[in-house]
């Protein structure tokens, strides 16, 4: 999270993202670590996958995750 700060707004603290205010804590020590953990969470996320070529055909083949519906009952 490069744009965030920490204000304090009387007895607590406001976590705020882009000028928005995301997170309201009584601790600016908790308030700190809180953006230090979501920072790294964001950093470890892979990165998002490619879209699909547009020139790739669809896939034929069978998806074997999906479980076929039941037989109907006469």
């Amino acid at each position: 999270m490069k744009n965030y700060s920490i204000v304090r707004i009387g007895n607590e603290y406001v976590v705020q993202a882009n000028e928005k205010s995301v997170l309201k804590i009584s601790s600016r020590r908790r308030a700190a670590r809180l953006v230090t953990d979501a920072a790294e969470l964001l950093d470890s996320q892979s990165s998002p996958l490619a879209p699909p070529d547009a020139d790739a055909e669809p896939s034929t083949a069978r998806d074997t995750g999906v479980i076929p519906d039941p037989p109907e009952v006469p």
